[in-house]
């Protein structure tokens, strides 16, 4: 008979953490008495982070004292009480090796039904003060499981729990914790999963990723595509760095440059995806400035061509417009990145403002050599015509596809520009203007531009009815932070406090700032957080891979090691307890795509 031991509940506050401040409802505390549990929590009790914990579907949090036990000889503590785990429900019983998804419980005057296992975050592991934590509920397969509130009721400690209904496909807690986090997944198992309707929403887009992904692909080879999208990235085209020579330089407009580079022996490059970027060295004295650009040209034709936006005060722009020449030598890494065109026949939306204008360009290259009979709308957004590089090459594209659109605002046109012929309207691409221009609701999104133009733009995609996993954007500059419940204030990027270190280069790409590795630093992922580069993570000991990036060039080695290996040598690796061993050379110059996985 299993048996509800404690009830524990604790609202959401603000706990210090290595020097700055986390707002958590980690802590729970049992409480005597019945207590109500309600759709979204237990009476009294808070999540600090509804993005991974809480709502319908993560209501309720139950671990056992089975766990207790274990945790307590694994890890020589004595003090773990009820709520050390940060669940609601401390129960005897209902062991995750035995609940399977889909079951309901009776406790009480309440209706429950198992929905998914633990999200895996820092925050137990902060509870706790064990940094490990995360990685090892699920490597112990111990991670616990949340409840959907089916009827509303009075709990309390000691009342029995009574199954009522078991769920289908018997797939138990255990089993699905490990089919997402670990590697060894088979399709049919993802098919299983599948087919329970009480799983959450959540778990069910990761799965289905995994189950887009080739039956070849699902047999535990690295990377996740169900946890990222960097996963799917294809394979580069070449490791590290190569020299490039530059055979073209122009000008695109009053602030943006275009390099076109091939090889110096005249091979024709790999193709690339329309969509993915490049990541040159720019000669900066004896150092070098790491810098990510789109790929703007079409593919096929052995060469890339990038194009750049001179900023006022950008050191890499200004570099490549005064120094570099038809004839110079570039270090590039082979093109990367996921942002890239899909195959398919439904209709095609290219949205874009400024210099956002690049990678969709590259995809209407694509569409246009193709001669494409889908649906194309090309929606761009510019100053006015000065600042509007590729106007003639994109009219010209456009030709030649039999159902395309176009429309261009300007937000503040010249007396020279043509209503008509150079734009369409004048003023901004809002919210109101795209709901107006009635796009279908098969299409496909591509949108590129500022952090604000991405959010702006993709709430109005889906206003119009396209649905959210059509909607596809790339950030220009690095992607903001996720750093779940931390408070802190947004910085300008900036090298480390203290003396330099004395160690490898460390580049991040997006964010424009190299650096010396410094031994101070646990992990590339602390380095990064030393220089306030905006950094992604949420379990911090590879699991979740929300911190997944590209690692362009140099070596990387974990402590501990990820539970399911990141993207191949040359694909995206982790940023996660990275060291020097001590021997020369063993932490080499370290390029880190940031931001752009």
């Amino acid at each position: 008979m299993a048996t509800l031991v404690s009830v524990n509940v604790g609202m959401p506050a603000d706990v210090p953490w290595r020097g700055r401040t986390v707002h958590t409802g980690v802590y729970k505390r049992p409480v005597t008495g019945a207590r109500v549990v309600r759709r979204l929590n237990v009476d009294g009790d808070g999540q600090g982070d509804l993005g991974g914990h809480g709502g319908e579907h993560r209501a309720v949090l139950v671990y056992q004292t089975e766990a207790y036990r274990f945790w307590r000889a694994e890890l020589g503590r004595e003090d773990l009480e009820p709520g050390a785990f940060g669940e609601n429900f401390t129960v005897d019983g209902l062991l995750d090796a035995e609940v399977c998804i889909g079951d309901r419980y009776r406790i009480g005057g309440a209706l429950f039904e198992v929905s998914q296992p633990r999200v895996t975050c820092y925050r137990v592991g902060l509870r706790l003060g064990e940094e490990r934590m995360a990685a090892l509920l699920v490597s112990h397969r111990r991670p616990g499981f949340y409840l959907r509130v089916l009827e509303e009721g009075e709990v309390e400690a000691g009342q029995e729990i009574v199954k009522v209904a078991g769920g289908p496909e018997g797939m138990t807690v255990e089993e699905l914790d490990g089919l997402l986090y670990l590697p060894g997944h088979t399709r049919e198992q993802v098919e299983r999963a599948l087919r329970i309707p009480a799983l959450s929403p959540g778990w069910q887009g990761s799965l289905r990723k995994l189950l887009d992904r080739a039956d070849d692909e699902m047999d535990g080879s690295s990377g996740n595509v169900g946890l990222t999208d960097a996963a799917s990235a294809p394979p580069p085209g070449w490791p590290g760095f190569r020299p490039l020579r530059v055979v073209d330089v122009k000008a695109e407009s009053r602030d943006v440059l275009s390099l076109t580079l091939a090889d110096p022996g005249g091979a024709p490059l790999p193709d690339a995806r329309p969509g993915q970027f490049l990541t040159v060295k720019v000669p900066a004295g004896d150092a070098a400035l790491v810098r990510s650009y789109s790929l703007s040209g079409g593919q096929g034709v052995g060469r890339y061509r990038i194009s750049v936006k001179i900023e006022p005060h950008g050191a890499a722009g200004a570099r490549l417009r005064d120094e570099v020449r038809a004839g110079s030598t570039l270090d590039a890494a082979a093109p990367r990145g996921v942002f890239s065109l899909q195959d398919g026949e439904n209709p095609v939306v290219l949205l874009s403002a400024g210099i956002g204008v690049t990678p969709v360009l590259a995809m209407l290259h694509a569409l246009a050599r193709a001669r494409s009979e889908r649906e194309v709308w090309w929606l761009h957004g510019a100053r006015d015509g000065s600042e509007h590089p590729f106007a003639g090459e994109t009219r010209a594209l456009l030709g030649k596809l039999p159902h395309a659109r176009s429309f261009v605002y300007y937000s503040s046109p010249r007396a020279a520009d043509r209503r008509g012929a150079d734009y369409t309207e004048a003023g901004r691409l809002t919210q109101d203007v795209i709901r107006a221009l009635a796009l279908p609701t098969t299409a496909d999104a591509y949108v590129c531009g500022p952090a604000a133009f991405l959010t702006n733009m993709t709430q109005a995609l889906t206003g119009c009815g396209l649905a959210p996993a059509r909607v596809h954007t790339e950030v220009f500059g690095a992607l903001g932070a996720l750093t779940p419940g931390l408070r802190e204030a947004t910085t300008t990027p900036h090298p480390p406090p203290g003396p330099p270190g004395g160690g490898p280069a460390v580049s991040f790409a997006r964010s424009g700032l190299t650096v010396p590795w410094d031994d101070r630093h646990g992990s590339l992922l602390e380095l990064a957080e030393a220089c306030d580069v905006p950094v992604r993570w949420s379990c911090r000991t590879g699991v979740c891979h929300t911190c997944e990036l590209a690692l362009l060039s140099g070596a990387v080695g974990y402590r501990p090691e990820p539970l399911e290996p990141p993207g191949g040598r040359e694909r995206p690796h982790l940023l996660r307890e990275t060291r020097r061993t001590g021997r020369a050379g063993s932490l080499s110059r370290v390029s880190a795509a940031a931001g752009r996985a």
